[in-house]
């Protein structure tokens, strides 16, 4: 149990929280929240020991053991998956106990590190880490470069994978999935849900803290308050606490009042119906969630641009790619004013290499790419914040885009991105990254684009500021192509999928939910690692389907239900035989006369037979369950007997 007792934390003369008293019981999931600055990333270093409390106690069970994610990485010679295992710390001493014991030709030594390694999981070691690795995207073959060999976003995913490595009673993880696609992000969210220690989660990602977490600290006006729950919970209560405030309330029934306007003109209107729906979703949602963020200091629209094409941007039999090697083929896309587009897709199958081709920056190594008359990109990534003037206000950046618009007006508008008064006035360099962020979020919306092509806009982004973009995404009458990790965002913002695989662009007639188990679907069946290959991917099959069809897929599942039977059949044979094996070895091993000096060459094969076995039986134990969970959901889809 970890308890803080009437804790203050200053940075200078200013509290970041001041008489904080909460316990993080054993097991417990819980999500840190709050505004960037208030405190988040010093809480944590308070359970690091990297500060101390100002007031108050801070009470820490003896022996605890922390894992926590670091935010950078220096360049390293050691390969990605060495540098995973490293995490281990305990395991990397006894195996250097091991070598030194070894060298040294000390039997007793040897036999005390072998029983420390085995009892660490050690002979495992390396395809736990590769586990870990793949979860996260890495490819097979990336497992052996070196660290020094990654970008900084894939650095920061190996200090994940570190983190997730170390044996931990207590795991501090700040903003996880920040660098993660959506299918690293859907692992990240299962693999958290069976960790057995506590878990303290910064995130900014509401879909990700529902998945994760049983309880929610926000920090807010120096104070933190504990609210049960996931973050949905968290945002109906304190919505429920704020709608109490007057002022508050009023701001709500106002936005209210417009969505209702909105959707009176335009629900009839064929060029503004999904817009309309937009609409409706978010003001079904409100009395849940909006609430939460009415005190937001961000509020602001995204100016559209007063010509439009139609269509805005064709490819044509596109190859795209680079150096030559196409990553796509035979794209053939038509985006027509007002679509809204979610791309999907695993990591490294072409969706940011898609974009990139859309905004012109990447000319198709075939066919064509024909943009319309008046086709006016606004096109936000990461490089983005790279492109800004570091020793440039806000104002000046808008400013040199439009040098004859009023001063005042220039302000006005930055105001909604909170650059109010002297924040919009001093040089943006020692800004953090979510003020980057903004800002060129801000430099988009005041060019008037008819297009938006948002590669992983929320990144860096809080969540109050993640609520204002969804909003003003949804009243965006332009088109938009949108790549995020944040579920939310997608759900509220787009109407349609796109499915990036296996060198091809097709539509995904689905939602996310759908998305997630099609998904899981080709893991169970062996073809998940073949998302990003070569070869063209089949359509995802149709959300709604007719009877007929229906009829046909249950035809084809009672096929399946034999080759099932006969799976965990054949894996609990193999089951059955690896523990027989392992029960000889382990009697072997009890003998005392295996350690003597004659026996040597034995003992070790039997210790590198044992490490193997055990990881055999591990992997069929885990494709057993999983064969027995899909041939019993068959079974009873199907009103038959597993």
């Amino acid at each position: 149990m970890i308890a803080f007792e009437d804790v203050t934390l200053r940075r200078g003369a200013r509290a970041l929280f001041e008489h904080a008293t909460f316990t993080l019981h054993d097991g417990q999931h819980v999500g840190l929240t709050g505004a960037n600055g208030c405190g988040k990333s010093s809480l944590f270093k308070l359970l690091l020991g990297e500060l101390g409390v100002d007031q108050g106690e801070l009470r820490l069970p003896r022996g605890l053991r922390i894992a926590h994610m670091a935010q950078e990485v220096e360049a390293s010679p050691a390969s990605a998956l060495d540098y995973v295992i490293d995490g281990d710390r305990e395991l990397r001493h006894w195996q250097d106990v091991l070598a030194r014991a070894e060298a040294a030709d000390d039997h007793d030594a040897m036999v005390a590190a072998h029983a420390e390694i085995d009892q660490r999981d050690g002979y495992n070691a390396h395809y736990r880490a590769g586990q870990l690795l793949h979860g996260l995207g890495f490819a097979e073959d990336e497992l052996a470069r070196p660290v020094s060999a990654f970008s900084g976003g894939w650095r920061i995913r190996l200090n994940l994978a570190r983190a997730l490595m170390c044996p931990s009673d207590l795991l501090l993880l700040d903003e996880p999935s920040n660098h993660l696609d959506l299918d690293a992000t859907d692992w990240l969210e299962g693999w958290l849900g069976r960790y057995p220690g506590t878990l303290l989660l910064i995130s900014h990602d509401r879909d990700f803290l529902d998945g994760t977490v049983q309880q929610i600290l926000h920090i807010e006006h120096g104070a933190i308050h504990a609210y049960r729950g996931n973050y949905t919970a968290f945002e109906r209560q304190r919505g429920e606490r704020l709608a109490q405030q007057q002022a508050l309330h009023e701001r709500q029934q106002a936005r209210v009042a417009a969505i209702e306007s909105f959707v009176r003109r335009f629900r009839a209107k064929a060029t503004k119906a999904r817009q309309a729906q937009s609409r409706l979703k978010e003001l079904a949602r409100m009395p849940q969630i909006a609430a939460a963020h009415v005190d937001s200091p961000f509020d602001f629209r995204i100016r559209e641009s007063e010509k439009v094409s139609d269509p805005l941007l064709v490819l044509d039999d596109a190859a795209i790619g680079y150096d030559g090697r196409a990553v796509l083929r035979e794209v053939r896309v038509m985006i027509h004013p007002g679509a809204r587009i979610g791309l999907l897709g695993a990591n490294g199958a072409g969706k940011s290499t898609l974009i990139k081709a859309m905004t012109g920056q990447l000319q198709p190594l075939a066919g064509t790419r024909t943009p319309g008359t008046h086709l006016a990109v606004g096109y936000y990534d990461q490089q983005q914040l790279e492109a800004l003037d570091l020793d440039a206000s806000a104002l000046t950046h808008v400013r040199r885009l439009s040098p004859k618009t009023p001063e005042q007006e220039i302000r006005n508008f930055l105001g909604g991105f909170d650059f109010h008064g002297d924040a919009a006035l001093v040089p943006i360099r020692p800004m953090s990254g979510g003020e980057k962020a903004r800002l060129a979020l801000a430099l988009i919306a005041w060019q008037r684009p008819n297009l938006l092509l948002l590669d992983e806009p929320t990144n860096h982004l809080d969540l109050d500021m993640r609520q204002a973009l969804t909003v003003a995404l949804q009243a965006f009458d332009g088109a938009m192509v949108v790549v995020s990790h944040d579920r939310y965002l997608l759900r509220n913002s787009v109407d349609a999928f796109w499915l990036v695989a296996q060198g091809r662009v097709a539509p995904f007639e689905g939602d996310l939910d759908d998305y997630h188990r099609w998904l899981a679907e080709r893991v169970r069946a062996g073809t998940g690692e073949d998302l990003a290959g070569d070869e063209p991917v089949s359509a995802p099959p149709r959300a709604a389907r007719d009877a007929r069809a229906e009829r046909r897929d249950a035809a084809a599942r009672r096929q399946r239900l034999t080759p099932l039977r006969r799976e965990v059949e054949r894996l609990e044979q193999a089951m059955a035989s690896a523990q027989a094996e392992l029960a000889d070895i382990e009697a072997a091993l009890g003998d005392a006369s295996i350690y003597e000096d004659s026996e040597k060459a034995r003992l070790q094969k039997l210790l590198e037979r044992q490490g193997r076995l055990r990881q055999s039986l591990q992997a069929d134990e885990e494709a057993w369950l999983e064969a027995q969970e899909r041939l019993e959901a068959l079974a009873g889809e199907l009103g038959l007997s597993a």
